[in-house]
């Protein structure tokens, strides 16, 4: 009995090593119904043993003088029953009249188990209405605390006061959201150059500049998840490392799949980054601050914007900043710039290993100590920085939320490898069920809804964000095609060109023994032209074709001009020597285009600043659902603007307005979001919303894009439809200003 006792401890193994320990125990007392007494057993939960301690083992006399209705187990004990010696504790089994027998494990009483009970039988009923019932009070018991933890929390929050240790937070937290917005600007910056210094085809630019969207999507889902497991500080510290590691490896490899792998894992890493500042953030911050300084955060994103575009303009057009080892390696200066994106997320990595995790992620998760420390630790940074270091932190005991039993047995003898296994297994499926509870009847219409908001908004913002600088370029493209020179019919004969040769179309021309040195061919077009005993030396080539021409006796030396420029060409007698390998990569062509790039999206960013201040002032005066369909509204009545949108300088304006407007839509969604959710469940949530966030991006951009020199009128009507179904949408959610974080 004494070693039924000492055994105890070996409850934290698993429920399997709890039901044969009670088991072993009912095996001395009761001779009858070894079945029923198993299904009793299986139906209660480790917090049951505990609470019930010492009167779960009745004395082995009886139960207790009085009566038997009352006890835990049921059945009368038999004298003949204590013998210990009659059978095996751990091997007992029944045969066909139901006597106790050694030789088979029962094991945990599971739902198909075909041993120890029918299945289908009445007992099976019962233990299954009976876990059912203990279930449902379980959860409700969990719920009451997390209600009763919550309106403490946010008083203990109240007393702790705004302060040093918040403005620090902010600032640390700010620089993991400045690296996801430097995240979304890196691909449209390096493309211009990377495709040259790759050879990249019109699939692989696409390919490339979505691959961060996809990344970014996988990593919300999968962070967001995980930080409600494992908390919120080491879940960012991961996504942020990963996130840096592959942004460097990203600078220095050579290959376009190897780089596009790299990208691919550095947005995984970035993913994760918006769902667990806000959560992470949100859990310092008491009720009547909370709107106002997650809105502050969101500036950070807009921070983020504006120094990838300060370091593109800085780097990328400085072409000395480059080094190569023969033609194998190169090392030019977009790859600096790739480089020097990744310094928010190590500083970030770095400051926040200085900060603690979140305290109401401990108290959820029944770790008193470790949450009651964190919040004096807040409470007494805030009170020195005030002037009042000898307030004393007054809160003894805090509500912790009671635990659900997800024990795994591991065993002394298992391999690691398979108890890691177990482990990683185990927290997947807490994430799965996390995720699914999203879904559950009470938060069912909230997720819905958020989906669709989410997904509207980020449809047409990131959609009309890439179709802004798409249509300006279809704009500059359009003004220089009109200043193209046409020449037909001309015949040049012993003709040396050593000058540039730019948008310029020549049809039916005719040169005989013509010399093209040491020259650059720009926007080249030769159509039904003849070229006899020509000589080419040395030339560098961009959007330069021959079609239809003829080739006669003709010498291409140290040239770029690869079979693909000439389209149904005839090479009579014509030989290439020593032609250019790779891809030669110029800037200077594209430099002023370059800069547009950069100040655009300079300005574009920039001009979130007002919006951004404007949210923040009152998002906690006129609350989040005003703000949110308000500014949606707005955003949608703005796009018919886009149709007046027909030079440059009107283009750029549009853009600038659109998003100062639509600015305040993300602020007000993200502080709705982390505030419709309970804490257990805020993160994944936040999490799932942004990844289909993303999705609806790819979706977006996709479709705009593709109508980018056809009609405006499509993109402008899918828009508007969005905005306006996103800030219907919004109005049937419910209004979280004034509440408790839950």
């Amino acid at each position: 009995m004494e070693d039924g006792y000492q055994n105890r401890t070996a409850f934290i193994k698993g429920a399997k090593d709890i039901a044969k320990e009670v088991k072993r125990q009912a095996s001395k007392k009761v001779g009858r119904s070894v079945d029923r007494v198993s299904d009793e057993y299986s139906k209660r939960s480790y917090s049951r043993f505990e609470e019930d301690d010492d009167d779960d083992y009745p004395p082995q006399g009886g139960r207790g003088g009085g009566g038997g209705g009352g006890g835990y187990y049921r059945g009368d004990s038999q004298a003949a029953n204590d013998d210990e010696g009659g059978h095996s504790d751990s091997t007992e089994g029944h045969d066909e009249d139901d006597e106790i027998y050694e030789g088979e494990y029962q094991g945990i009483p599971r739902a198909d188990s075909a041993k120890g009970s029918l299945a289908g039988g009445p007992g099976s009923v019962r233990a299954g209405g009976q876990q059912l019932r203990d279930a449902g009070a379980s959860e409700a018991e969990r719920r009451k605390d997390q209600e009763e933890l919550a309106q403490q929390y946010e008083t203990i929050l109240q007393e702790c006061g705004h302060g040093k240790f918040q403005w620090t937070l902010y600032f640390v937290l700010g620089l993991a959201l400045m690296a996801d917005g430097v995240e979304i600007f890196v691909v449209g910056f390096v493309l211009p150059s990377a495709e040259k210094d790759m050879c990249l085809s019109e699939p692989n630019k696409s390919m490339l500049g979505l691959i961060v969207y996809f990344g970014m999507m996988v990593g919300a889902f999968l962070w967001g998840a995980m930080a409600d497991r494992i908390g919120r500080r080491q879940s960012l510290l991961i996504c942020l490392s990963i996130n840096s590691i592959f942004s460097f490896f990203s600078s220095f490899v050579q290959g376009y799949s190897t780089f596009l792998f790299c990208r691919l894992l550095s947005g995984v890493g970035i993913g994760g980054s918006i769902p667990i500042v806000f959560s992470y953030y949100s859990e310092f911050l008491a009720q009547e601050k909370r709107g106002e300084h997650l809105s502050w955060l969101c500036m950070f994103w807009m921070i983020g914007g504006i120094y990838a575009s300060a370091m593109a303009w800085a780097i990328i057009p400085h072409y000395g900043w480059s080094f190569q080892m023969g033609s194998a390696y190169q090392f030019h200066s977009w790859r600096v710039f790739v480089l020097v994106c990744a310094f928010p997320s190590v500083a970030a990595i770095a400051a926040l290993n200085a900060m603690p995790e979140s305290p109401r992620f401990y108290l959820e998760n029944g770790k008193h100590d470790e949450g009651w420390m964190i919040l004096k630790q807040v409470h007494d940074t805030n009170m020195r920085a005030k002037g009042y270091p000898e307030r004393v932190f007054t809160v003894t005991t805090i509500k912790t939320v009671k635990q659900v039993d997800e024990l795994v047995d591991t065993g002394t003898d298992t391999p690691v490898w398979q108890r890691y296994r177990l482990k990683i297994m185990s927290l997947s499926s807490q994430m799965r069920n996390n995720i699914l509870a999203c879904f559950s009847p009470e938060y069912k219409r909230t997720t819905f809804m958020l989906m669709a908001v989410w997904f509207t908004m980020s449809f047409s913002y990131y959609g009309l964000t890439v179709w802004f600088p798409d249509m300006i370029k279809y704009i500059q493209k359009q003004e220089y095609d009109s200043k193209t020179k046409t020449f037909s019919k001309e015949r040049v004969e012993h003709v040396t060109f050593n000058f540039t040769l730019e948008n310029q179309v020549h049809r039916q021309g005719h040169y005989f023994n013509d010399k093209f040195l040491n020259l650059k061919m720009k926007s080249m077009v030769f159509e039904d032209s003849v070229f006899e005993e020509c000589y080419f030396e040395d030339i560098t080539s961009t959007h330069t074709f021959f079609r239809n021409c003829t080739f006669i006796a003709s010498l291409f030396y140290n040239t770029d001009l690869f079979k693909y420029r000439f389209i149904d060409c005839k090479l009579v007698n014509s030989t290439f020597l020593h032609n250019k390998e790779g891809c030669i990569l110029d800037f200077s062509d594209d430099f002023n285009n370059a800069y547009m790039i950069y100040f655009v999206n300079f300005l574009g960013t920039l001009a979130v600043l007002p919006g951004n201040i404007v949210s923040a002032l009152l998002m906690d005066k006129i609350g989040r659902l005003r703000m949110l369909a308000g500014s949606s509204v707005i955003s949608c009545v703005s796009c018919f603007f886009l149709m007046f949108g027909n030079s440059e300088s009107g283009m750029i304006a549009l853009l600038c307005l659109f998003g100062g407007i639509s600015i305040a839509s993300w602020s007000a969604l993200d502080v709705i979001t982390v505030e419709l959710y309970p804490s257990d469940k805020r993160t994944t949530a936040f999490g799932f919303l942004n990844a289909l966030c993303k999705l609806a991006a790819v979706l977006g951009i996709s479709i705009f894009q593709s109508f980018v020199g056809i009609t405006k009128a499509v993109p402008i009507i899918f828009a508007a439809g969005a905005l306006a179904a996103g800030s219907f949408l919004a109005t049937k959610l419910p209004e979280t200003r004034g509440q408790v974080l839950q």
